[in-house]
């Protein structure tokens, strides 16, 4: 969607293979795209990362942070190096890159976008979920935090906050009875559709957003406000 609305595009991750795919697709349909290899729990990684984007020539404008995993067990069988994997990535990951933007757009004196992916778990809790709806919540706080320190560098930091929506990782799950019982616990008694982030991303990602800073747009389908 950012490369049809004229980004070029740097995507970014640990397995270079599938970046390149990706890549592909995005070229395919005549946009640009760069794959660069950046592992969001090391700090080293994210500088080099930010480091290649410069020798590509590239200004940063807009940085989105998406890499997450989900931590699915009850509270009480969760190990400390599950917990610690989970915050690493939703949590450690997200401040890692947003520094080290946001080191990049200050340099550079232009200012940029950072969205941090959360969750509405991050407004919310649901069961078996303690760390993910931690790291989230943890993620819109420091968003909030983010957006007071850097507004002054012209930086805007705002996250955005999906419900639940269908992917290849939930697909199956959603097909089932507990699956189905869940989405008939949505207002709009449907799964969020990745198109359905579209809109909110592409506010925060343009001058059309340029007023808004240390928000969370939620996403939902009407469910964070469903009765308890």
């Amino acid at each position: 969607m950012l490369a049809a609305n004229g980004f070029t595009i740097v995507i970014a991750a640990r397995g270079f293979d599938e970046l390149r795919s990706v890549a592909g697709e995005i070229e395919a349909k005549g946009g640009v795209a760069y794959p660069v290899q950046l592992d969001v729990t090391d700090p080293r990684s994210a500088e080099s990362a930010f480091s290649s984007i410069d020798a590509l020539g590239l200004r940063i404008d807009v940085v989105v942070n998406n890499a997450g995993i989900s931590g699915s067990k009850p509270a009480m069988d969760v190990s400390p190096h599950e917990w610690d994997l989970v915050m690493a990535t939703n949590l450690k990951g997200v401040f890692l890159v947003a520094q080290a933007a946001a080191r990049k757009m200050k340099a550079n004196g232009s200012g940029g976008s950072i969205i941090n992916v959360a969750s509405i778990l991050g407004h919310r809790v649901a069961g078996s979920l303690a760390s993910y709806a931690t790291s989230k919540a943890g993620v819109v706080r420091l968003t909030e935090a983010l957006a007071l320190e850097w507004a002054r560098h012209g930086i805007r930091v705002n996250s955005l906050c999906p419900g639940y929506t269908e992917t290849d990782l939930n697909r199956a799950f959603f097909a089932t009875e507990a699956g189905q019982a869940l989405i008939k616990r949505i207002p709009q008694r449907r799964l969020g559709k990745m198109e359905d982030l579209d809109g909110a991303l592409l506010l925060l990602a343009t001058d059309a957003g340029r007023y808004i800073t240390g928000s969370s747009i939620v996403v939902d389908g009407g469910h964070l406000v469903s009765s308890l």
